[in-house]
């Protein structure tokens, strides 16, 4: 049985937008997939539909076997959401929203505080359970979202942009609990702007633009159509650069350096070769270095490809 089986699914607004067309897409119970497009691709309109909060013009949706339009309450059983906009009352106290949640969900009294307790403890809001949700920060917000959305423990989250406006310290501690969850047992489908978080969390990566399903691909084979990857290398003072650059070239025809200032060079590496092969070689050769880092995320480079590639067909 598919945790999410969506087939030919089209949208078309009263304005005329089609913001799907013929969309497919399957995901596995476990799976983690990062849906990825730009403003407007249709991501935000699927998500809807899995909520029956837009309602599809054609096509075909089951949530681990239940058809969201012939078994609507099992199907919303089974899926937790963390949306965009923050869509909570503001003026409750955070515990009470997610113990309010849980009993939409039918979950008893005591049984929704305790999976509040567990919620919160485990995205570092209990010592916040009995603040007005209005107080929060926006980093919070986004936690106690995503504790609203698991109390009733769905085998699916869908989250769109939850870690949008969230600093680099926190986003890493939700990447966390996420992959606890995903190693769990649920199943996550994440559509995010950042697109190393997908990189970082994802198995599986699709891509929507124009409201099309335009790739779907394990992320290792994803990451593999690149033909050149670009690192940016920081070496130690002293470093002839000249010398390094023959010398690479010499062992490792796939890899080009170029100087971009004196301390730094630019790696470009093909297929051939890996930075392991340029680190090998900078050992053998007493080469220091105090920093590595790419110089383009790698998913970003696929992902323009693939968007410029629709936008010139169409």
């Amino acid at each position: 049985m598919l945790a999410l089986d969506v087939t030919q699914l089209n949208k078309t607004y009263t304005n005329g937008v089609r913001a799907l067309h013929d969309f497919s897409l399957k995901i596995q119970p476990g799976e983690f997939l990062g849906l990825l497009g730009p403003n407007g691709a249709g991501k935000t309109t699927l998500i809807g539909i899995l909520n029956s909060l837009v309602i599809k013009s054609s096509g075909h949706v089951s949530v681990y076997g239940h058809d969201i339009d012939q078994a609507f309450g099992q199907a919303k059983a089974c899926i937790g959401t963390v949306p965009q906009e923050f869509n909570f009352p503001v003026f409750e106290r955070v515990q009470d929203i997610v113990i309010n949640q849980g009993g939409f969900f039918g979950l008893s009294y005591s049984v929704a505080k305790k999976r509040a307790e567990k919620y919160l403890s485990m995205l570092d809001l209990w010592e916040k359970r009995h603040h007005i949700a209005r107080s929060l920060s926006g980093g919070m917000k986004r936690r106690l979202m995503i504790a609203r959305a698991m109390v009733h423990e769905p085998q699916m989250l869908i989250l769109d942009e939850p870690t949008a406006g969230v600093d680099i310290q926190l986003r890493r501690s939700m990447w966390a609990f996420l992959q606890e969850m995903n190693a769990a047992g649920t199943t996550i489908l994440l559509t995010t702007h950042y697109l190393e978080e997908a990189e970082h969390l994802c198995e599986r990566i699709a891509i929507i633009n124009g409201g099309k399903l335009i790739e779907d691909k394990n992320k290792h084979d994803l990451m593999s159509q690149l033909k050149v990857e670009s690192f940016i290398l920081d070496v130690a003072d002293g470093v002839d650069q000249e010398q390094l650059t023959r010398v690479m070239a010499y062992e490792l025809p796939g890899v080009t350096l170029s100087k971009v200032d004196h301390q730094t060079l630019q790696v470009d590496v093909c297929h051939s070769a890996s930075m392991n092969d340029v680190f090998t070689i900078l050992g053998k050769y007493n080469i220091t270095i105090n920093s590595l880092r790419n110089k383009v995320n790698r998913l970003e480079e696929l992902f323009l490809t693939y968007t410029d590639k629709k936008e010139e067909t169409v």
